[in-house]
């Protein structure tokens, strides 16, 4: 699989996320803290944008009916969502952070 670059780390300074589009699915690339997660973009439960939600800590919480997400492995935490959102690599070279979707490797 092909690493996507997401941005130059210095513009996902933490507390800040990007989305980046892998072979058309939406990776949300977190930074909290200083650690980097990457998960799909999208709420188990209803199909929502995860993004726009709190982060506390590695966890999201879905803006539309809070369910939590870890960020560091896309597990369910609470309900009304009940699967993990996939999770992606992150990478960061030279100053740059990359992701790829390797779910199908």
């Amino acid at each position: 699989m092909t690493w996507t670059e997401v941005c130059a780390l210095t513009d996902l300074p933490s507390g800040s996320h990007k989305i980046v589009d892998v072979d058309d699915v939406g990776i949300a690339v977190f930074n909290v803290g200083g650690s980097l997660y990457a998960i799909e973009d999208i709420c188990t439960h209803d199909g929502a944008p995860l993004t726009g939600g709190c982060v506390e800590n590695d966890v999201i919480i879905c803006p539309r009916h809070g369910a939590r997400f870890s960020l560091e492995t896309g597990a369910a935490l609470t309900p009304p969502a009940y699967e993990p959102v996939d999770t992606f690599p992150i990478e960061v070279r030279d100053g740059v952070v990359y992701t790829r979707d390797d779910r199908w490797d």
